[in-house]
């Protein structure tokens, strides 16, 4: 146990009892103890592994390489469509964590694997992501705009893409789009200040 982590675990939560329980668990499988992005994080040789956070209906331990992992009980979760690699295990009370006790060890022993064997998450690259209709006529009208988006960084271009895309109406991804052209054209990215 890491003392730097303690206050995590001694905070007011719904969840304490939840935390505590998979503290223990993933402890006991031999990792790292470490504060990261303000949750506990498990390491293996200084590689992260393993994440401990909440939400408001579920707690959850995410694996960073989740999707490299077999899934032979079919409990991890996608967190949204749009995420590629970690994949969640997720509770909802204290007996949940007792009753799965057995297989998070044997999904944290093989994400220990996968590490040790160096495998790597295969990442979708900006060119395979969709860019919506709505967009896609906006550079058509607008060359400065198309590119000052072509010139933006990956990261940026596959957020803004994204952004565009959650929207379920036209009407929406056009309101977005429109917000967002003046911050592409300053080379700002979608969540930069």
């Amino acid at each position: 146990m890491n003392p730097k982590v303690d206050f995590f675990f001694e905070k007011q939560s719904k969840w304490q009892a939840c935390y505590r329980q998979l503290r223990r668990i993933i402890l006991a499988c031999g990792l790292q103890e470490n504060l990261k992005w303000g949750v506990p994080c498990y390491s293996y040789q200084n590689t992260n592994l393993i994440l401990i956070h909440g939400f408001k209906h579920y707690c959850a331990i995410l694996f960073h390489k989740g999707v490299l992992l077999k899934d032979p009980y079919n409990i991890l979760i996608q967190q949204t469509k749009n995420t590629q690699s970690a994949r969640h295990l997720r509770f909802t009370d204290l007996e949940d964590i007792r009753q799965l006790e057995s297989k998070i060890r044997e999904y944290i022993f093989e994400a220990i694997e996968v590490e040790k064997a160096g495998l790597k998450v295969t990442f979708k690259q900006t060119k395979d992501f969709e860019i919506v209709t709505e967009f896609k006529q906006a550079l058509e009208k607008d060359p400065a705009l198309k590119k000052a988006f072509y010139n933006l960084t990956p990261g940026r271009q596959r957020a803004y893409l994204l952004h565009f895309s959650s929207a379920k109406q036209s009407k929406t991804k056009v309101a977005r789009i429109q917000k967002c052209s003046p911050k592409i054209l300053q080379g700002i990215g979608l969540n930069d200040n």
